[in-house]
């Protein structure tokens, strides 16, 4: 049903997505749309440590240390898959080089900087381990053909089954470098989503060649917020958008229909958070309402260098909404499979900042390579799953430097994560969720030292580098991991619901043919699926997906790197 305004649900990538389609494809005036959230930029975060004190959660948990930097999480970008998304940036102009859109600015760096991992899995007593040799066996390499060769129509064959139940009778899986590389690149879990899996596997099929070196990987040139967002945010807000900021949408208004299934949005409760006081927003028949209806950064919590964060025991904001309206409706999915499981979605991450380059050039000695798009992975050498298993510690990712714009030359930013955060580390005997940032720092140093044989070893170093520390700030997301939790297709809604006159699912919950979740990706599908759904254009002027996983070649090179 065609509109002509809208009302957005959320600040993050895919709206604002929409928000750029409904101005360029379906010719809107900026002032036709207005945004409704509790920051401005969603879950693609970055900036100065002090800017986050007024996050909804921490306004109420002040840090002690407001220095450094903050990403709660980092993005890896890939240009053979993600074609909505550098469409969507090659609409826009670069915040940071002049005359780039924002597409050329990542295109132009990513050139100059390729991706180059030597040094994809680290372990103590092997030092870097040849991640080239996946290690599988037959039957691993059976149940992943499987896996690329079921049809699209079969998918559902998969709902809710875990990765852990699909390889039951094969854990040799859960050993195999394959599966520690392609868990800590994309934050599968074995409990999560074999349905997931099986997209990821049909979508980056071509990583089977590469995984060791990530040689498909792109990055932008500063930090997802000041390259991605950004651009976005300014280029919207020139185009004349409201953005409404400090804002929780709490409830719904929905009007009343003869067949109680046509879902028609008619007004939404509006709470402001700097003075609780709360509003209706009425919605006319003219206006959309496009709903970002979960977020992998609700209920965030952060520390500080001598703080652990504090976890946010609060059901996620803006899946409390969705869950209000699947009490009403039907076909809007089970906002519970993805945030009332936080065992199975939680993980803790940290950016550390230094005052000098003693750290970087000490990581840079140990894993033999410059620092720009590395993600490096720490293996245990001792049992650590239920099953006895070894497994990945910690990740962590050097950035080209400087990742921020407002960096010192002297001054280092590195991210890192744990995708285990009830694990408890190997040199500071705590579970990673109650460890300080100090204490984050001298467990990512004993890893290091596990790697770093002979005199010099980076442990001796230890307490240099610990002077050199500005600040290190660990933020507990309980539901990062969420989109990979394990559900049936139809516990996420689709993008335009049935009987829907009025109300769009947007974002890494809202079910999209065929598309892979966790990805800015699928993040800008959904809005430009909303965007012209409202507009009135046909989808066939979508952006063309790629299917690598119909293409000869491509599966030929993935079936020879399963042997290697």
């Amino acid at each position: 049903m065609v509109k002509t305004k809208a009302v957005m649900i959320g600040a993050g990538l895919a709206n604002m997505a929409a928000a750029v389609y409904l101005i360029q494809e379906g010719h809107w005036r900026g002032d036709q749309i207005t945004f409704y959230g509790i920051d401005m930029h969603g879950s693609n975060d970055g900036g100065e440590a002090h800017d986050f004190t007024d996050e909804y959660w921490n306004k109420n948990h002040p840090l002690d240390n407001q220095t450094g930097y903050v990403a709660r999480g980092g993005r890896m970008l890939n240009y053979r898959t993600y074609v909505d998304l550098m469409d969507l940036l090659d609409r826009i102009p670069s915040t940071t080089e002049p005359g780039m859109t924002a597409a050329e600015d990542t295109r132009d760096f990513d050139a100059h900087h390729r991706t180059f991992d030597k040094a994809r899995l680290l372990q103590g007593g092997k030092g870097i381990i040849d991640g080239g040799k996946l290690g599988l066996n037959n039957k691993d390499r059976v149940l992943l053909s499987k896996l690329v060769l079921m049809p699209d129509d079969e998918e559902t064959k998969l709902d809710n089954v875990t990765i852990a139940e699909y390889f039951k009778d094969d854990p040799h899986m859960f050993q195999t470098n394959f599966w520690y590389m392609w868990e800590t690149t994309f934050a599968f879990r074995v409990e999560s989503s074999a349905q997931e899996l099986r997209r990821y596997m049909h979508q980056m099929i071509y990583e089977f060649t590469q995984i060791e070196h990530l040689v498909g990987v792109n990055r932008t040139r500063y930090n997802q917020f000041e390259s991605m967002m950004l651009p976005l945010i300014n280029h919207l807000k020139g185009q004349g958008v409201t953005f409404i900021g400090n804002r929780i949408v709490t409830d719904w208004e929905f009007a009343d229909s003869p067949m109680q299934d046509e879902i028609t949005v008619t007004g939404i409760h509006v709470k402001n958070t700097t003075d609780d006081t709360e509003e209706l927003v009425l919605i006319d028949d003219d206006t959309a309402v496009i709903f970002t209806n979960g977020s992998i950064t609700d209920s965030t919590s952060m520390g500080d260098y001598n703080t652990p964060a504090v976890e946010n025991m609060e059901y996620g904001i803006s899946a409390a909404l969705w869950k209000k309206a699947t009490e009403r409706f039907y076909n809007l999915g089970t906002p519970d499979k993805f945030f009332n499981d936080r065992k199975n979605s939680e993980w803790t991450s940290f950016t550390l900042t230094t005052k000098n380059h003693l750290l970087l050039n000490e990581i840079t000695r140990i894993t033999t390579q410059m620092p720009g798009n590395a993600l490096n992975s720490f293996l245990s050498t001792t049992p650590i799953t239920k099953l006895g298993q070894k497994d990945v510690n910690m990740s962590i990712v050097v950035h080209h430097q400087p990742h921020f714009t407002t960096q010192k030359p002297n001054e280092t930013v590195i991210w890192g994560y744990f995708l285990y955060p009830r694990r408890t580390g190997e040199f500071v005997h705590k579970q990673y969720i109650k460890m300080t940032g100090k204490e984050m720092a001298q467990e990512l140093i004993g890893q290091l030292s596990k790697v770093d044989p002979g005199p010099d070893n980076i442990k001796h170093k230890e307490a240099e580098i610990l002077d050199s520390i500005i600040n290190n700030i660990p933020v507990h997301m309980p539901y990062a991991s969420a989109l990979f939790n394990n559900r049936a297709k139809t516990d996420r809604p689709e993008v335009i619901p049935a009987h829907s006159t009025n109300l769009a699912f947007t974002g890494e919950f809202a079910e999209q043919p065929y598309q892979m979740i966790f990805t800015e990706q699928s993040a800008v599908r959904s809005g430009e699926i909303a965007a012209y759904h409202f507009a009135g254009i046909s989808m066939d002027h979508l952006v063309k997906t790629p299917r690598y996983d119909k293409d000869p070649k491509t599966l030929l090179k993935a079936t020879r790197r399963m042997f290697s």
